[in-house]
């Protein structure tokens, strides 16, 4: 299978660079099945109802959340009726929506995708993503169940992303890091067979702090006080994450190839 996950999209920029490159990248690299970060695709902090149904209507097969998963308060309601959409399995007790779904890719092949949160320099205290994975991977076993299982680890420390990697090595097919909006360089096949980033960076402008405006802040850094609210930048936006190829008896990643199209990082494509 050829698979393809976007890395955090960042406010307009990432959001409108994304629903116009999306539907050329399904044709040309005849993409199988697409995840897509929406963690920050409004306003930079969470993702609308509106937003989600665009990124959908523009060709992800799949959306993941993360710890902003519930900052636009119409996704509370959303989530509950749009399966797609996926928001943390470690989250609070009681969230609406699911963490983990089996869905339909062509052929009739399976993808299995789930999400958890990472608890290490987090500010809230999730529960254990270990455990969490574990009961999830175990009822959805990669060339079993799921011709391929991709695992989206929503966190801040490359330790904690690298541990999960390895966890899942021979049971997922991608373990991909996400929320710090940087992409790393460690593109790997682990030794069973799991495509393994440390982050996939942002789909966002990079001419930026994060994909947001530098001004505040740099403010911030260099004066220790605040004077307005962060505001995503705005300019031209870099789509990143990761391509992925697939056995499809075993799951077993055969090819990864880190995605940087258009905006400033250099480009690098499948």
């Amino acid at each position: 299978m050829r698979l393809l996950f976007l890395g955090d999209v960042m406010g307009r920029a990432g959001r409108e660079a994304v629903i116009a490159a999306l539907p050329g990248l399904r044709r040309d690299w005849r993409l199988d099945f697409v995840v897509v970060n929406g963690e920050n695709a409004t306003s930079g902090a969470g993702l609308s109802a509106a937003h989600a149904k665009a990124l959908l209507d523009a060709g992800a097969d799949a959306i993941t959340l993360g710890d902003h998963a519930f900052d636009q308060r119409d996704m509370l309601q959303f989530i509950s009726g749009e399966p797609r959409v996926l928001r943390p399995l470690n989250f609070a007790k009681g969230a609406p929506g699911q963490g983990a779904r089996l869905f339909e890719a062509p052929g009739g092949r399976k993808v299995f995708v789930a999400q958890a949160l990472g608890q290490v320099f987090m500010k809230r205290p999730f529960d254990d993503p270990f455990s969490a994975l574990d009961g999830a991977l175990r009822s959805y076993p990669r060339g079993g169940l799921a011709q391929a299982v991709i695992v989206d680890i929503h966190a801040e420390a490359t330790s904690e992303k690298m541990a999960t990697g390895h966890f899942c090595d021979g049971r997922a097919s991608l373990v991909v890091g996400t929320h710090t909006h940087v992409p790393t360089a460690d593109a790997m096949i682990l030794p069973r067979g799991t495509g393994y980033l440390s982050d996939a960076g942002m789909c966002g402008d990079y001419d930026s702090v994060i994909g947001m405006h530098k001004e505040e802040p740099l403010r911030r850094f260099v004066t220790g006080m605040s004077k307005e609210r962060f505001t995503p930048a705005a300019d031209a936006a870099t789509l990143s994450g990761v391509y992925l190829e697939t056995d499809d008896r075993t799951g077993a990643a055969t090819r990864i190839v880190p995605v940087r199209l258009g905006g400033r990082l250099q480009e690098a494509r499948p």
